[in-house]
């Protein structure tokens, strides 16, 4: 295995000087392995399995061969969740309802998590990726969003560079016809869902309808473990309603809502009382085209969970 573009002497290192270099580039690594498979569970055995491989490359003595470690990891870690990715397009096929990606929630209030983010990747896009082939969903994610070069990308799919260019290709019109023609800036998808959320607790069924797109999608992911709609439901007065009905309902004393930052976007995280929801918007033009909300507690195991809510459900205050 080869890597160009060479930023790093080629001496030998010892273990410790191997984990600490590694460790500066697990945050990438991890967004990278995220970003193909939509799952931080599988993104961190996948980096933890790169890691391994690096120490048995080091132990085996090829380390000083590695001319840059960044390129080295990151056709390792791509392989890698390329062949995941097989495994779990399988366990999804047996899922039970919806299976949406497991968001990466942070607070909007540290620089630090907004670093570790990449606002390209966001819900809307793994959505649509779901839909290519392993290799279109790998060629593009290397390619477009990460910056690697055709030769690199090819070298990971096991392809010519040639075919590299027609998986990105039809990856990309994919992705073009699946995500916002106008997509809101960071600004903009604060407002908007703020909005949402002032209309949404307030009950005002006239102000909610007037920030969702008519032809607007919610989809639930609950995984068969916690109550969740079990398909896609559409249209703006339909969701409107069914969202103040969940809202408003007695059972959800004691619930509350706080705005977060999903995969990099303004988003909520919403608890009923009983369970946690994480809800993602996508907009475009202005108005709310699809939400998604993951309720599944396997995909929320790292919600920032504490500290003081934004507002409390069944108070419109």
């Amino acid at each position: 295995m080869t890597a160009v573009n060479s930023d790093e002497p080629a001496t030998p290192l010892d273990t410790a000087e191997l984990a600490r270099r590694f460790e500066e580039h697990r945050p990438y690594l991890r967004r990278l392995a995220y970003s193909t498979l939509g799952s931080l569970a599988d993104a961190d055995d996948v980096v933890q399995e790169a890691w391994l491989r690096l120490q048995r490359h080091h132990e085996a003595g090829r380390a000083v061969e590695i001319e840059n470690l960044r390129a080295w990891l990151s056709t390792v870690t791509g392989r890698l969740a390329l062949d995941q990715l097989g495994s779990a397009r399988a366990r999804r096929e047996q899922y039970v309802g919806d299976w949406l990606p497991e968001p990466r929630v942070t607070t909007t209030d540290d620089p630090a998590d907004r670093i570790s983010q990449d606002e390209r990747v966001t819900t809307a896009l793994l959505v649509v990726l779901e839909s290519l082939s392993p290799a279109e969903r790998t060629a593009f994610v290397l390619h477009d969003v990460f910056g690697m070069s055709g030769p690199e990308v090819a070298e990971v799919v096991g392809r010519t560079p040639a075919a590299v260019r027609q998986l990105t290709s039809r990856a990309r019109k994919h992705v073009e016809d699946g995500t916002p023609r106008f997509p809101a800036g960071a600004d903009e998808q604060r407002k908007v869902v703020s909005a949402f959320a002032l209309a949404w607790r307030s009950g005002d069924l006239s102000a909610l309808l007037g920030v969702l797109d008519t032809h607007i999608s919610l989809t639930a992911d609950g995984g068969g473990k916690v109550p969740a709609i079990r398909q896609a439901v559409r249209g703006a007065e339909l969701i409107a309603k069914l969202l103040l009905g969940w809202y408003h309902a007695p059972a959800a004393k004691g619930g509350w809502g706080r705005a977060v930052l999903v995969n990099g976007r303004p988003g909520l995280i919403v608890f009923d009382g009983n369970h946690a929801g994480v809800f993602d918007f996508t907009i475009d033009a202005g108005r709310i085209t699809a939400i998604t909300v993951v309720r599944n507690p396997d995909k929320l195991r790292d919600l920032p969970m504490d500290g003081e809510p934004d507002w409390y459900l069944n108070d419109p205050s």
